[in-house]
């Protein structure tokens, strides 16, 4: 299926659209096609298509991204010179016939520029030759699938970890504030062999005891993105420590979004280096409070080092996994991402594949001093196989949300939790999206109504923050002497009673065979769709309803990803403790 654009001129939009459907062929106007975006009404010449040209299709194709314009040279420099933009640049040669990367890079910037914001259509008119074509047919089978995924695995996820249970009562209530005052400080400390300044917000009582808790963000975000569970752990006695990782926080991002000039040595989006300097920059926080604990007498005691708490959203939850003892396998990753077709890569797989150039001497990431983690929407895809999670010794907690365009389920969190062999527990949360469990004040407004990323708003998801404000302390408990008052809320009766209308909860600890085996069918035509996309091998093997609306939304996502802010641009003053601790940055 193809569709040719024909043009008088690149200056001049395109009046007329071709459509090839097999041996079909329709010519549409571009003013109707537009008029379509703007009203719904379908053409007359495109009434045989008007199961695809649904409500969805019609807001998807016309969404925009309001970019600021002085930002696109910075993209467009990101593009053409890094590993992902190299990626993402050969899928667009592989949807528009014959294009190239000079003409992708202009149409997509002129196009960035524009004063109604990046479009399809904007992208469409601005692309500087008279004829274009477009192959539809890879995105048409990859946005079907992704359609009949989410919505069969909601449906099964629902039927098969829904356990009978009675109302669940308990004389404490581990989502309440505790009884405790909580301090709060912000520590920066220097790593000075690794060039990294390491800022951290501490939240403590002085009633402090049990193990220490670390908070890992996830790509794009900062260390308060956790700090309503710092702040509530840290009332029940516990230590926390929210940390911040300079290589991929918001501040790695600010150049590109704001337009500002980025250094050569700053081109990634994602640095390759993050997947190992992550784990480390948690491994080098720990040996400073440590230190910090022996020379203050103002931290005196109130680090325990030795039994750590990793908690970690998205890329952060891959950085407790790999601290727990899962191994990166390059060789799996290059094998995917060295593929030739990758039109089915969700965006934490674009991203993923930045890890694919590291050098095979990986560092040891695992550290004996964390005891447990929790991982949170975690970005696991290819980077660990069933071997290397099968290395995870420790308790592990795994969240996994249904809506999560980011890190979708089955890939990231479900199949790999059935892969790991240690005691593990699994929650899954029906209709939450990828930052459904981020803090509500450190999210941009604007992501609830963005098609790009579709999140819910913080009132939807309050239930899912406050089930894990309780799971979070239970967990933690286990690693003291109040574990057994604690663990009858690590179960489902707890977990389900959180839940809502629109917001299903649900706990496992095992997950049933029909569900695997539903978990890897899907799997295996996600597989497919990446290693050969062509729509009569994909519809043969399973009934897929065609959905085109996505189309804008997944490669557009990943051209705008930085330019979707996943954190607040809003910054509060650190205040930093020189007086006590050293290697501080300046």
């Amino acid at each position: 299926m193809t569709v040719s654009i024909n043009a008088v001129s690149p200056a001049i939009a395109a009046e007329r659209l071709d459509i090839q459907m097999s041996s079909v062929g329709v010519s549409v106007l571009l003013a109707d096609l537009e008029t379509f975006l703007e009203t719904g009404q379908v053409p007359p010449e495109l009434q045989p298509y008007r199961f695809l040209l649904n409500e969805e299709v019609r807001q998807a194709l016309g969404s925009k991204a309001n970019l600021n314009p002085s930002a696109s040279d910075s993209l467009m420099n990101d593009l053409l010179q890094s590993t992902n933009g190299d990626r993402l640049l050969h899928l667009l040669q592989r949807l528009i016939i014959g294009s190239t990367r000079e003409d992708l890079a202009t149409a997509i910037s002129q196009a960035a520029q524009q004063p109604e914001g990046l479009s399809l259509m904007g992208i469409l008119r601005h692309y500087p030759q008279a004829q274009l074509k477009i192959d539809l047919e890879a995105a048409i089978v990859l946005l079907a699938q992704m359609n009949q995924s989410q919505q069969a695995i909601e449906k099964a996820l629902e039927q098969t970890l829904t356990v009978p249970t009675l109302p669940f009562r308990h004389p404490l209530d581990p989502a309440a504030p505790g009884t405790f005052e909580v301090q709060q400080q912000t520590l920066a400390f220097r790593d000075w062999e690794r060039d990294r300044r390491i800022s951290t917000d501490l939240y403590w009582s002085d009633q402090h005891r049990g193990a220490l808790i670390v908070l890992s963000h996830g790509f794009g975000a900062d260390r308060r993105f956790l700090g309503y569970l710092g702040e509530h752990l840290a009332s029940h006695g516990f230590t926390v420590a929210a940390i911040e990782h300079p290589g991929s926080n918001l501040d790695w991002l600010a150049p590109l979004l704001g337009g500002r000039w980025i250094p050569a040595e700053q081109r990634s989006i994602l640095p390759t280096s993050e997947f190992i300097e992550r784990p480390r920059d948690v491994q080098f926080l720990l040996d400073e409070l440590e230190q910090l604990e022996q020379r203050s007498d103002r931290f005196a005691d109130l680090f325990n080092t030795e039994q750590v708490t990793v908690i970690g959203h998205s890329l952060g939850g891959y950085t407790a996994l790999a601290l727990a003892g899962a191994e990166l396998d390059l060789e799996s990753l290059r094998t995917f991402c060295n593929r030739v077709d990758q039109a089915g890569l969700t965006p934490a797989e674009w991203l993923q594949c930045t890890a694919a150039d590291l050098p095979n001497n990986l560092p040891v990431l695992q550290d004996a001093r964390v005891a447990q983690i929790i991982a949170l929407n975690p970005a696991i895809g290819h980077l660990f196989t069933s071997e290397s999670l099968a290395q995870i010794q420790i308790p592990t907690i795994v969240l996994s949300n249904s809506e999560d365009t980011i890190t979708p389920s089955i890939h990231h969190q479900l199949l790999p939790f059935e892969q790991m062999q240690t005691k593990k527990y699994l929650i899954t949360a029906i209709g939450a999206t990828h930052l459904s469990v981020g803090t509500p004040n450190t999210l941009n407004e604007s992501l609830f109504d963005n098609v790009f990323v579709r999140e819910r708003r913080s009132g939807e998801t309050e239930p899912l923050r406050q089930m894990l404000k309780g799971m979070s302390l239970a967990f933690a408990q286990q690693l003291t002497p109040e574990a057994a008052n604690y663990r009858p809320f690590l179960g489902a009766a707890y977990v389900q009673s959180h839940s809502t209308r629109d917001l299903k909860l649900r706990f496992a600890t095992d997950l049933p065979s029909e569900l695997v085996t539903r978990l890897k069918h899907l799997e295996d035509i996600h597989r497919a769709i990446v290693a050969s996309p062509r729509i009569s091998t994909i519809l043969a093997a399973v009934p897929i309803r065609l959905e085109m609306s996505r189309i804008t939304e997944r490669w557009l996502l990943l051209l705008t990803l930085s330019a979707v802010s996943l954190a607040p641009r809003r910054r509060s003053t650190e205040r930093d403790d020189r007086a006590t601790r050293s290697k501080v940055a300046s």
